[in-house]
């Protein structure tokens, strides 16, 4: 296989799945001004305690792999989107104090509270104004622009956008993990949620369409759309028994599995709207990826590491499988 081609793989990979598994873990901290009640929170906080570093784990995988297989993409997005990024790293701090200080605290756990939620809520709009300011084309001169460059229209929607889908997505996951009056609040607090995530989903791909001429094409152009019509189709279908599936007597495990669906659903349709570009209109996987003999080098450390960690994941979750039980102590 062509290397490049398949650290353009790699990397996918573990954007999709920093994007599930902490995606529902800072869905969770969106969603404390829903959940007031002391109980409720510890009960959030602790159903994640067990995996909310090791996914952060994906995060700086993916930023590795950046780095070291397409380092001219990793110069231009860094080199525009430096503001958003350290905001979003002083978010997952913030969030990441609070986990360590709320269950130790008495008079101040309303401030860690407050932290926890509005770290989750920073971290996760800047992950998708990066993510629209990615799509719509950084700029290559960004000085000349200024540090909020890459604030636009569709990189503030963008930004809103993912903080609805990875809410809706902590939703599905407390339905797996709760019992009684929390997974029933998680389940209708979901099911309005899905469909706010299904008029997202149709205005991101109709703005992309009508924005980008190439992604039109992609899409429109000869018997392109009957190829890739399944993605759309399946998306509708997933979004449906989602809804279903978060009723009042919802479902318990089925419902996260189909939000995760929808993820992967959106995520290839991007990928296809985008394909072979790594910064749209500019760079290529080709054109961004480091010479051959630097990506051999690579390839042993990955095969490796890629293994652990995912091994790791899956025992991690494995172990702190079903429901969490609320009369333990701290976590």
């Amino acid at each position: 296989m062509d290397l490049a081609l398949f650290y353009y793989l790699l990397l996918g990979f573990a954007v999709l799945m920093y994007v599930v598994l902490d995606g529902f873990d800072l869905g969770l901290g969106i969603l404390y001004p829903w959940f007031r009640s002391e109980g409720e929170r510890d009960h959030m906080m602790r159903s994640i305690s067990h995996v909310w570093d090791g996914n952060e784990t994906w995060l700086v995988f993916g930023g590795v792999v950046l780095f070291a297989a397409f380092p001219a993409a990793y110069a231009g997005i860094l080199a525009s989107l430096y503001t958003p990024i350290i905001i979003m790293l002083i978010g997952l701090i913030f969030r990441g104090v609070a986990f360590e200080y709320r269950f130790k605290s008495h008079r101040s756990k309303p401030w860690w509270d407050k932290s926890f939620w509005l770290g989750s809520t920073v971290a996760t709009f800047c992950q998708g104004a990066v993510l629209g300011a990615v799509v719509q084309g950084v700029d290559a001169a960004p000085a000349e622009q200024g540090a909020l460059a890459w604030l636009s229209p569709f990189s503030i929607f963008t930004g809103f956008a993912l903080m609805v889908a990875y809410a809706l997505l902590a939703c599905c996951y407390l339905v797996l993990k709760s019992r009684d009056r929390m997974l029933a609040r998680a389940a209708h607090l979901g099911r309005r949620l899905v469909l706010i995530v299904m008029a997202i989903l149709l205005v991101l791909s109709l703005w992309m369409v009508v924005a980008n001429s190439e992604v039109s094409d992609r899409w429109f152009d000869g018997l392109n759309f009957l190829w890739l019509s399944p993605l759309p189709l399946m998306s509708v279908v997933l979004g449906v028994l989602l809804y279903r599936d978060l009723d009042g007597e919802p479902h318990e495990t089925r419902p996260f599995w189909l939000a995760c669906g929808v993820f992967l659903l959106g995520f290839g349709g991007l990928v296809v709207s985008l394909f072979p570009y790594l910064i749209p209109h500019q760079l290529t996987l080709w054109q961004a990826s480091a010479p051959d003999s630097s990506l051999k080098f690579l390839l042993p450390g990955i095969l490796i590491f890629l293994p652990l960690i995912c091994a790791y994941t899956l025992w991690g979750y494995r172990i702190f499988s079903g429901k969490v039980e609320d009369f333990e102590e701290g976590y």
